[in-house]
């Protein structure tokens, strides 16, 4: 019988496939899954490592035949109740037979079934044969890929230096324009990963120098991991992150926040531990970490001794004696100059952690906890500011949280509970649920006191890191049928205490609302619009000026979009942007136009865009998502007035082999120097090219 469903199941879907728009199998339509995931894209957002994050999703899917509720809600796209359904479905019919069968589960409909296919299996890949050595070598999921991208017009940091007062020679980069990047990795889904990443950022010297720690390629990065080693399911040596918990202690990995999904992203999902694989140079753990299995009980420890960059001063006391201090740590990973790389890897950071999880019978119940200490080769003394006065001080710092997650029926229960060295508390409480079929709600509370440290945590929050904020979100998502979609979200949030130009507590709201429309595969349109309202300081005002005073900043932003896949070959997206801001009785606008022309050929593609766009300043900047080269992230800040257009390339040489090329320029009108500093071009365009090779073993 269940043979008869999934050949029945396999005609209806090449059915729908003949009137629909096709996409290649295991290919990611990122372009939608980003327009889905973040609402309006900002500059604080950490889009990387995100990326990387994504990345490890999809060169590990998970086997649906196997898999539990944890491991599909970290992928953020199945609802509650769509949860259920699965493994409803999967107990009462046994093992899926093929990804065709999940059109007969219900609730499952086709756009949720494409999102899904990326990042799911059937087979049974889990299954280890032969030694280790053979398994990596014949590995089919083994790649090396270089790439090289500059921008063209020359720098202020790459001319020559200026003699200044005094006889001081300015400063300038040391090294050239070219950003160089590689990455070998090779994998096979459960059972290993073994890989580096090499990288060379603009400015920075390509040379082998000990004493300053540079060999050859700026950074490097690697890693080795071992899964399913008998009741050891993870070993890694190397780079690795963790996630446990809602992200107070370990916050690596793929987490979201606020965005056009309302429902899902809320929650953060316990993964463990993940290599590391991203070019950023921070954020990470060097050393050593295992996860071991005890039954129901996972106990997973890690070590790590890593280096990171920093400004370290000399203190003399009264009695004359020099002391070694921070006062800053660098985490923009760029050693152009003399400066620079005088604070390249000058700090030694120690962590030694873990984690305890405990997992149900029935999957409904997960109980864990977290602690991380973390020791400074120096004492941190940062320079002292009101706003900062309950940051992080001196050498070692714990924290330690308990977190736990319920499933009953529709309903899903989250929370941590965390607290570090300094007393101070990070707290987070959430309900997600689908009250209907087609409607699901979200509900998440935060409160991270003035003086809670957490140097990995990624929790759900307004700012980037778990401290001096209280909060409250409401999500919505109505779905009356797979052709219209409305989703809502409202956040309010405070900050009890000071914070980096906003020298008062303050409070704020964010809310979101979008309404989509997508009658077939080839057609999608949406209209979005998001408000926010929060404090700033007022620098300036009539006779006099305060640092202490705050006004209301309210921001206003508007996206109309329509992408419409012509045939099976030709695409093309229209897009229109315009945002306005109101601060101290002071209103500004800004807008942006886009039109995109994609073709797709199988063995060669080409995407295209022009962009116009007209701000009045940089907080009315304009956000827009870029198709790049493979696993490259792109979303540039619009700001001023001019033109921006790109035309990406890629061809599929050999099976083996594959290259892309990229060209973008962005011209502005409105002036006749971009940037500022070393960075600075004496003129009114900025061009950037991008060539990338992937050369793909065993294929």
């Amino acid at each position: 019988m269940k043979i008869l469903f999934s050949i029945g199941f396999l005609v209806i879907f090449f059915c729908f496939q003949g009137k629909a728009q096709t996409y290649r199998k295991g290919e990611i339509n990122m372009e939608n899954f980003v327009e889905e995931l973040f609402g309006i894209q900002r500059t604080d957002d950490n889009y990387e490592d995100l990326y990387e994050s994504l990345l490890q999703v999809f060169l590990n899917p998970i086997n649906l035949n196997k898999t539990n509720p944890e491991e599909l809600k970290s992928i953020y796209i199945l609802s509650p109740i769509q949860i259920n359904s699965f493994f409803e479905y999967r107990k009462n019919f046994g093992k899926l037979l093929s990804l065709y069968e999940l059109q007969a589960i219900p609730e499952f409909d086709l756009e949720t079934i494409y999102q899904l296919l990326p990042f799911v299996v059937l087979d049974d890949s889990e299954k280890i044969h032969g030694p280790l050595s053979q398994r990596i070598m014949e590995s089919r999921d083994a790649y090396f890929i270089f790439r090289h991208s500059r921008v063209w017009e020359t720098r202020r940091g790459f001319t020559l230096p200026d003699t200044l007062s005094g006889g001081r020679i300015s400063s300038r980069y040391l090294g050239d324009p070219n950003n160089l990047y590689g990455r070998f990795r090779v994998q096979h889904t459960k059972d290993f990963s073994f890989g580096f990443t090499i990288d060379k950022d603009p400015g920075e010297q390509f040379i082998w120098d000990t004493a300053t720690k540079r060999y050859g390629f700026n950074f490097f990065s690697y890693h080795a991991t071992l899964y399913n080693q008998g009741k050891w399911k993870a070993i890694s040596i190397g780079d690795f992150q963790m996630q446990f918990g809602q992200g107070l202690v370990y916050g690596a990995g793929f987490a979201v926040g606020k965005g056009g999904e309302t429902i899902t992203t809320v929650r953060r999902s316990s993964i463990g531990i993940r290599p590391y694989t991203a070019a950023l140079e921070f954020g990470f753990f060097r050393g050593i970490s295992t996860t071991y299995q005890a039954g129901p009980i996972n106990v997973t420890l890690m070590a790590s001794n890593a280096p990171r960059d920093g400004n370290v001063s000399i203190l003399i006391d009264t009695l004359e004696r020099e002391e070694a201090i921070i006062t800053s740590l660098q985490s923009n990973g760029l050693h152009r100059t003399p400066t620079e790389i005088a604070n390249k890897s000058r700090i030694r950071e120690s962590n030694l952690g873990g984690n305890i999880h405990y997992n149900s019978p029935d999957k409904s119940l997960q109980l864990g906890v977290n602690s991380l200490f973390t020791r400074f080769g120096q004492s941190f003394n940062r320079n002292p500011q009101i706003y900062n006065q309950f940051e992080f001080y001196g050498q070692e710092n714990h924290v330690h949280s308990f977190y736990f997650a319920y499933n009953y029926q529709n309903y899903f229960f989250f929370g941590e509970s965390a607290v570090s060295k300094s007393g101070g508390s990070g707290n987070i409480l959430g309900m997600m649920s689908s009250l209907h079929p087609k409607l699901g709600f979200s509900v998440l509370w935060r409160r991270f006191d003035r003086n809670f440290h957490s140097f990995y945590g990624n929790a759900f929050s307004e700012i980037t890191r778990p401290i001096n904020e209280h909060g409250l979100y409401f999500g919505l998502n109505f779905k009356p049928n797979q052709k219209y979609t409305w989703s809502f979200y409202y956040d309010y949030f405070r900050f009890p205490w000071l914070r980096y130009r906003m020298y008062a507590p303050s409070s704020g709201h964010e809310w979101l609302t979008r309404f989509a429309y997508s009658p077939s595969r080839k057609l999608l349109l949406f209209v979005q619009i998001r408000e926010e309202s929060k404090a700033r300081n007022i620098s300036e005002y009539p006779s006099f000026q305060s640092s202490y005073l705050l006004s209301q900043g309210n921001k206003w932003n508007y996206v109309f979009n329509l992408d419409y896949g012509i045939d099976k070959h030709w695409s093309i997206k229209s897009r229109v942007m315009a945002s306005s801001f109101n601060f101290n009785g002071n209103k500004t606008t800004g807008f942006a136009i886009s039109q995109d022309v994609n073709v797709d050929f199988q063995r060669w593609r080409i995407s295209s865009r022009v962009a116009l766009f007209d701000t009045e300043d940089w907080d009315n900047r304009q956000f827009i998502y870029e198709r790049n080269v493979l696993w490259q992230f792109s979303i540039p800040a619009l700001s001023g007035q001019g033109m921006r257009y790109y035309i990406l390339g890629q061809y599929r040489l050999s099976p083996k082999l594959s290259v892309w090329a990229r060209f973008s320029r962005t011209i502005f009108t409105d002036r006749e120097v971009i940037g500022t500093g070393l960075q600075q071009i004496n003129g009114f365009r900025q061009t950037e090219t991008v060539f990338q090779l992937r050369y793909q073993f065993n294929r």
